[in-house]
């Protein structure tokens, strides 16, 4: 299971600056921060990459590769078809082939100029569930569907199964509550139904419009449900260090199978691993025991309650 940074966007007008006039101690004091925080790939988002943003990923591999002494992985977040074959030209073939194309959906267009590429630079590929002219599915029947007839297509396109990345599009809680557990639902039924595929989320998406007081909060449950219900991959914020932290943690002490309850863990970092537990093996998180005289306690079980729509999401669930 890896993990992708999401820190050089040009949501960000800084960012998007920086990458425009080619700030290059700005771009890279962002790409530091996060190698030294234990994030290695980079998703580079230059959107359609038009007019000043022409030909932004090959400037940024090569900046970003010159200038960090370890091995360094991209993925290429670009509707412009175009400039992502610029980005993997710009890359060795063992880069290429590790690093990710971000991405296709159920577009025919789409997946003929994804998989023209990937068949030439033999990348992972991120599949969003959904189609441009429908929008975003409710359901996980849904969004399964739309994942079959990209997963067809792909290999139809002599696409390996492995390099597939199935994303099931996360949507904010405080918005759409219900769908953080069809998320999960999805991301099981993706696993369980379409063999050696992977499955990634945009993690932050889940915590957008909540108050930024419990963003990380979401962020950190929502990331250890969706690994007990078989998360192979998360774009996330590089420069959260607990998360990461949580991430590998809960990757070391349950998902390679060590003890959870091992007496080294934190009661919190149990706990994390309680919540994993309950949903890789299908139990209900309310039989889960933890003292409930601990505040951050309390807030990761609310937080999960919510996530599962098992409670209301509330702005001020959070106790301080």
């Amino acid at each position: 299971m890896v993990l992708i940074a999401e820190n050089l966007h040009i949501i960000s007008p800084t960012t998007k600056e920086a990458i425009v006039k080619r700030y290059d101690d700005y771009i890279l004091k962002i790409a530091h921060n996060v190698l030294a925080c234990g994030v290695d790939i980079f998703d580079l988002n230059v959107g359609p990459a038009k007019g000043e943003l022409k030909e932004s990923l090959p400037y940024l591999t090569k900046l970003i590769k010159d200038n960090c002494k370890v091995s360094i992985k991209f993925s290429f977040d670009t509707s412009n078809f175009d400039e992502m074959e610029l980005g993997f030209s710009s890359i060795d073939k063992n880069c290429a082939e590790k690093s990710f194309l971000n991405s296709i959906c159920a577009d025919d267009a789409k997946m003929e100029a994804g998989f023209r590429i990937a068949n030439k630079y033999n990348p992972n590929i991120i599949a969003l569930t959904f189609n441009p002219k429908d929008g975003i599915k409710k359901t996980s029947d849904e969004r399964m569907e739309l994942g079959l007839s990209i997963y067809e297509k792909a290999l139809c396109e002599g696409i390996l199964e492995n390099k597939l990345y199935f994303d099931p599009l996360v949507l904010p809680v405080s918005v759409a509550q219900e769908q953080a557990n069809t998320v999960l639902e999805t991301i099981r039924m993706m696993k369980e139904g379409m063999g050696e595929i992977n499955t990634v989320i945009g993690l932050s998406n889940i915590s957008n419009g909540s108050p930024l007081k419990i963003r990380a909060l979401l962020n950190r449950v929502f990331l250890v449900l969706a690994m007990g219900a078989g998360l192979d991959s998360a774009i996330v914020d590089g420069f959260d260090k607990e998360t990461i932290r949580i991430f590998n943690m809960v990757k070391e002490n349950c998902m390679l199978q060590n003890n959870p309850q091992n007496s080294l863990l934190s009661p919190l970092d149990s706990l994390y691993c309680s919540l994993y537990n309950a949903v890789n093996s299908f139990c209900d998180i309310d039989d889960i025991v933890f003292d409930k005289n601990n505040i951050d306690m309390i807030n990761i079980m609310k937080a999960a309650r919510i996530l599962l729509n098992k409670e209301i999401y509330s702005h001020s669930f959070y106790l301080k």
